[in-house]
């Protein structure tokens, strides 16, 4: 206990000096919406919303029609009203997206590894999240969703400074806003779940001290800034013209500058988590007896309904996102349905195929990889698109976790690289062709023309898409190397080997999941 405490403390010391990264200017509480993709043509679309909601608004004509935008030659942009049933959908989505962290991820997790550490990983995710939600609201809020510079926001919003029930952030509307505080709050569950992903691979073998730490540092110095970069904006009240939109661009996040789409976190969420996973199980090595004694789930009736949990939570995640009861939020929440079904029909089937028979844990993981790869491009993508991707999802990640798992080498123990990092990927990159009008998706929105701009290019937007992957893989790989590095040097990253035969839950926490 005294090696945590001192571990925690050095760990928010650390933060507070890392602050500093971050920069000045304070944007308004609009701000809270942040578009993934408008600023790179000049039709410039929104095309991305806040984290949780990064796009939605911004990309489909049915968003407008709930709320229609004055005409591009007004000279003012109108004043913001608080719709209450925007406001009442938001405080559901929010209690959603925390119902897919606790019990939804922590049960997940949980069956999949043996009894031995069922408390442990429990326990991991139920305090990560508790954790994250207070640095979220002492500083990462602030740095996520003020202006500052592109890859940084700034202090002006720390321990929640300036933000009153009065305050409002925007949405993908022009004229349309929710209060601050609900918006902050839907942001928080996203980091916070966000770095829960993390530990699956890392499940059974690491120190739980350690695991804090690590998480305190990568949200901070991973998390926050990808945040900033895909999905800060200023909101579309100032977009009255083409000087309006150069401004909001030039103070916007770098990745959504360049026009990239992130719905609800194709990047910012699992491609991040994904790369600090599979890093950490690179440094962390392999748990001892792997290929030799057997590390099969202890309760796939635990992961079924945990999987369960994560399905309709996700209807927060996604639908949400768009930031209103709208059609954009129904397009998300229609979408999210029909690719998760469509995922787990194709990982069974593919299953079946190749080994004779379709498991219930092929069914849970083809679930979770319809329900990623849908993420990034839930309000861009027609219905019969996401069809499409998640009969991909389901095969693409059923090779991530067998066939890419081998050719890696790596003891991803409950293949968050496999799931949530081939499906973010392949969710982020089709993003791009299936968001074309002419594919039935949405397109991006002009918003100085309010309307959808007429010249929507595949090629051009795979590009942009490329260009936000990438980054974050680079970004979360080098972070989560350094901040792995560190917590080896300060307190050590692994437990012996003595207490990872025994069990994390007795070794870590002096309890057991089940009466021996």
């Amino acid at each position: 206990m005294k090696k945590l405490l001192v571990s925690l403390a050095l760990g928010l010391s650390l933060l507070t000096g890392g602050l500093a990264m971050a920069q000045a200017p304070a944007a308004p509480a609009a701000a809270g919406a942040a578009p993934a993709a408008s600023a790179a043509a000049d039709a410039t679309p929104v095309d991305a919303a806040a984290p949780s909601a990064s796009a939605a608004a911004a990309a489909p004509a049915p968003a407008t029609a709930t709320a229609p935008a004055p005409a591009a030659s007004a000279a003012t942009a109108p004043a913001d009203t608080v719709n209450k049933g925007d406001t009442a959908w938001m405080i559901v989505a929010t209690l959603l997206v925390i119902m897919m962290s606790i019990p939804g991820l922590a049960l997940f997790y949980g069956g999949l590894v043996r009894s031995k550490n069922m408390l442990s990983i429990l326990m991991q995710v139920f305090v990560i999240f508790s954790l994250i939600v207070i640095l979220w609201t002492l500083y990462g809020y602030s740095v996520a969703f003020t202006a500052g510079n592109p890859f940084f926001g700034s202090l002006d919003k720390i321990f929640m400074k300036g933000i009153t029930p009065d305050s409002m952030a925007a949405t993908f509307s022009k004229g349309v806003a929710i209060p601050e505080f609900i918006y902050m709050a839907f942001q928080a569950t996203f980091a916070a779940i966000t770095v829960a992903l993390v530990i699956g691979s890392l499940a059974e073998r690491a120190r739980f001290g350690a695991v804090l730490l690590f998480a305190a540092l990568w949200f901070t110095f991973s998390y926050l800034p990808i945040a900033h970069m895909v999905w800060y904006w200023d909101g579309p009240d100032g977009i009255v013209d083409q000087a309006g939109l150069d401004k909001v661009t030039a103070a916007a996040g770098w990745l959504w500058a360049k026009g990239a789409l992130d719905f609800a976190g194709g990047t910012v969420v699992h491609i991040n988590a994904a790369m600090a996973g599979l890093v950490g199980s690179f440094v962390l090595g392999k748990r001892v007896g792997l290929g030799r004694e057997s590390m099969a789930p202890h309760s796939l009736t635990l992961t079924m309904v945990g999987a369960s949990l994560l399905w309709v939570g996700w209807f927060g995640f996604n639908a949400g996102s768009a930031l209103e009861a709208n059609g954009s939020a129904a397009l998300a929440f229609v979408n999210t349905l029909v690719a998760t079904a469509a995922a787990t029909l194709s990982w069974m089937g593919a299953e079946a195929l190749h080994k004779g028979k379709a498991s219930m844990l092929g069914a849970a993981s083809g679930a979770v990889a319809g329900l990623v790869a849908i993420t990034p491009a839930a309000g861009f993508v027609g219905v019969m698109g996401a069809l499409v991707l998640g009969l991909l999802a389901g095969m693409a990640c059923l090779w991530g976790v067998n066939g890419l798992k081998r050719l890696l080498g790596a003891d991803d123990a409950l293949d968050v690289f496999g799931v949530h990092g081939v499906g973010g990927i392949l969710g982020a990159l089709m993003t791009g062709v299936l968001a074309s009008p002419a594919l039935g998706g949405t397109g991006i929105w002009d918003y100085v023309a309010n309307k959808v701009a007429p010249d929507y290019s595949i090629t051009g937007q795979l590009w942009i898409q490329l260009q936000g992957v990438l980054t974050t893989i680079v970004w979360s790989g080098v972070v989560a190397f350094i901040a792995f590095k560190i917590v080896d040097m300060v307190i050590g990253l692994r437990v012996s080997e003595e207490a990872e035969r025994e069990g994390l839950d007795i070794t870590s926490h002096g309890e057991t999941a089940y009466s021996r």
